[in-house]
């Protein structure tokens, strides 16, 4: 047991599941929200973007230094109050030129939502509607300025999103990747471990009955094995998520219903050699009943094969649901490493370069499934000597 705990994979399968577990609780802004540009770079990569920045405008003005790069959004919103009797001018000032992006009139109270990727602004200030306006409201570097002129007062906040945003970029819809990427790991981990359970249960329970009663049950219970494992199994996956639906729960059931028939394999193999033992014999001469022998005595032989293929089984299932979710088969509102990468690939990031979109779900599943790999290898080492003598020998 010691030698388990400190197998590095176990290690590194306990770190993973406590930040699955407890990294969320970290953050204070929900996964969901936008934090920045859509598929901005992560904050070390490329220096001469620009990163986020915002401004309080409380007053007439404001004015600021800009150097790198033009930012990937423009927007400001809050409120405007005036004299209804005079007009309110918002001037955007540039080394190079002076844009009038909004004029009122005829109110008090003006509450402002302006974004410079809408058409309508593109339209007003005279820029072309097809492309980014920032490249002209940012064409050099130096001196810009924001003015509010004919204001009594203002509330206003001037966003500028830029092309770099969190320690592993932004989305499509400019959500944090790294955010997404920690939550994605319960999802991966209760749909692996979950559907595994549930999958070895079924086939521990298929396999005792097939093995211990034997005859026309054992006949019965095979063909149905051999039935199952011969058909296809992502294309009855994609139907069943479709009829049944695509909740969390629904993806398990439809996986555990078709992982179990290995196990019930495994199960009946060792049972059918023990079974017809002398001591299993002496049991039913001292008049055990059959529930007694298997509950108190098969299934604790099979407990170190079934460890084992609940640790191999795990990876099936990961791959399975994110071969689901890839597919788009699992729901949108859940957030896992299968459905990032279904986005990821279904918005363009492979024609973006969007690299960071990518490399961390698909790293983030295969080291998932190599950890659980590497334990059932420890675990099947354990059950059969054989195994660690052949190694080396080699």
């Amino acid at each position: 047991m010691n030698a388990f705990f400190r197998r590095s994979s176990v290690l590194a399968l306990i770190l993973i599941a406590l930040i699955g577990a407890f990294g969320p609780f970290f953050f204070t802004v929900p996964p969901s929200e936008t934090v920045g540009a859509p598929f901005a770079r992560p904050l070390w990569w490329k220096t001469d973007l620009p990163k986020n920045r915002s401004f309080e405008v409380v007053t007439d003005a404001i004015l600021f230094e800009w150097t790198k790069k033009p930012p990937e959004t423009w927007a400001l919103e809050g409120e405007v109050r005036a004299d209804p009797a005079h007009a309110v001018t918002i001037l955007w000032q540039t080394p190079e030129k002076t844009f009038v992006v909004d004029r009122l009139e005829g109110r008090d109270l003006y509450w402002l939502n302006l974004d410079g990727r809408d058409m309508i602004f593109k339209q007003n200030l005279g820029v072309p509607l097809i492309g980014n306006s920032t490249a002209f409201l940012f064409p050099s570097s130096g001196t810009y300025a924001l003015r509010i002129e004919g204001a009594a007062s203002t509330d206003l906040k001037l966003t500028l999103q830029g092309g770099r945003k969190g320690l592993l970029g932004t989305d499509q819809r400019g959500r944090d990747v790294f955010k997404l990427l920690i939550y994605g790991i319960r999802t991966s981990l209760i749909v692996g471990i979950s559907a595994t359970l549930v999958a070895s249960l079924l086939g521990l329970g298929f396999g005792l009955t097939a093995g211990y009663v034997g005859g026309l049950l054992d006949a019965l219970i095979m063909r149905a094995v051999d039935i199952l494992m011969s058909i296809p199994t992502l294309p009855i996956l994609m139907v069943l998520a479709g009829v049944w639906g695509k909740g969390l729960w629904q993806l398990v059931l439809i996986l555990s219903i078709f992982s179990w028939m290995g196990t019930a394999r495994s199960v009946r193999a060792l049972v059918l050699s023990v079974r017809e033992s002398p001591w299993i014999e002496g049991l039913k001469a001292l008049g055990a009943r059959r529930g007694y022998i298997l509950w108190k005595h098969l299934v604790p032989e099979t407990a170190p094969i079934l460890l084992a293929n609940i640790a191999l089984g795990v990876p099936g299932a990961i791959l399975s649901e994110a071969g689901l979710a890839f597919l788009g088969l699992s729901d949108p509102r859940l957030i896992s490493w299968g459905r990032m990468l279904h986005e990821a690939h279904s918005f363009g990031a492979f024609t973006q370069g969007a690299w960071w979109l990518l490399l961390p779900p698909g790293f983030g599943i295969v080291l998932i499934c190599l950890i659980f790999m590497d334990i059932g290898r420890f675990l099947e080492e354990q059950i059969d000597p054989r195994l660690r003598e052949g190694e080396k020998n080699a």
